[in-house]
């Protein structure tokens, strides 16, 4: 691990804890209130520590802002929680509120990029694609690997089971070594055990497990409302940029190519050799990538 990256209890002990919507949320922010806000949103099945490599760096330039989404790391996991996109969304935008941030750019990685979607999507219903950016509250929006079309999203084998009928019974019998064997697939550069093990530990703890099943459900959810977030990438004004991982089974380069398709060939950045958690496999090309398009779309004035 990077020297400059903070350790699982060093993340834990700099983030606070807030209740929104009636849930308790673990957060963290850093850097100066007054610089841009920069909003990272984490993936599946992982938590707001993805992007430690990123987030010194980051707070130099931006108001950086994370948080555990329900389910997930340090925030609460309750048995009959909400754990549909939209309520993840709702929870977004909640600690934006409290944090009294306005305006604000994303940056997303896989379950992220659904509720940047989403997030995107209601920034058109406020807003109007006829608006322009100018009038929108998100200033840029960046996603990294995740499942943007459900037509090319290509699940592992773990998400298979947990989608299925014998997904409780699957949840309650995951294990580190089933987490060492998914992250060996779909990280072309290997993590090192310390990350695994911090990973496990965000998954287990709460008795996370007893409603992993439930936090898969996204991939539904993907099919369900795949017009109104495939819309929104298609029909938003906000600039986009995607930094894509190529040798990622679940949504790399065969992800991109649909991109190029239905979305457009700007600002893509593709990684070879790199797998599903580019920020984590290569962190200093990705923040480069990252730190460029913002000071890019910040120039211009969004």
């Amino acid at each position: 691990m990077s020297a400059n990256a903070p350790s699982l209890n060093q993340w834990q002990q700099q983030g606070k804890r807030i209740s929104l919507l009636g849930q308790d949320i673990f957060y963290c922010t850093a850097g100066d209130e007054t610089k841009p806000a920069l909003l990272l949103i984490h993936g599946f099945p992982t938590a707001s520590w993805d992007w430690r490599y990123q987030w010194q760096a980051l707070s130099e330039d931006y108001f950086v802002i994370t948080m555990d989404m329900l389910g997930f790391g340090f925030s609460a996991k309750p048995q009959n929680g909400d754990y549909r996109i939209a309520f993840q969304a709702d929870l977004q935008q909640a600690l934006l509120k409290h944090l009294n941030i306005q305006q604000y750019s994303i940056l997303a990685h896989d379950y992220g990029d659904t509720v940047a979607q989403e997030l995107l999507a209601r920034d058109l219903d406020q807003h109007g694609a006829s608006n322009g950016s100018k009038n929108s509250s998100i200033s840029a929006c960046i996603l990294l690997n995740g499942g943007l079309f459900p037509e090319t999203h290509k699940p592992v084998l773990v998400q298979k089971l947990l989608i299925s009928p014998l997904g409780p019974l699957f949840a309650r019998l995951y294990s580190y070594k089933k987490l060492q064997k998914t992250f060996a697939h779909i990280c072309a550069k290997p993590l090192s055990d310390e990350e695994l093990q911090g990973f496990w530990t965000l998954i287990s703890q709460q008795q996370g497990l007893r409603v992993f099943h439930k936090l898969i459900r996204y991939m539904s959810e993907r099919r369900q409302f795949r017009e109104r977030w495939v819309g929104a990438l298609q029909n938003t004004h906000v600039p986009l940029a995607l930094i894509n991982g190529s040798a990622d089974p679940i949504s790399g380069e065969h992800m991109v190519a649909r991109y190029r398709e239905l979305v457009g060939g700007e600002n893509i950045v593709q990684l070879p050799g790199i797998g599903h958690y580019p920020q984590l496999e290569d962190s200093q090309i990705v923040l480069s990538a990252v730190t460029s398009f913002l000071t890019t779309v910040i120039r211009s004035g969004g």
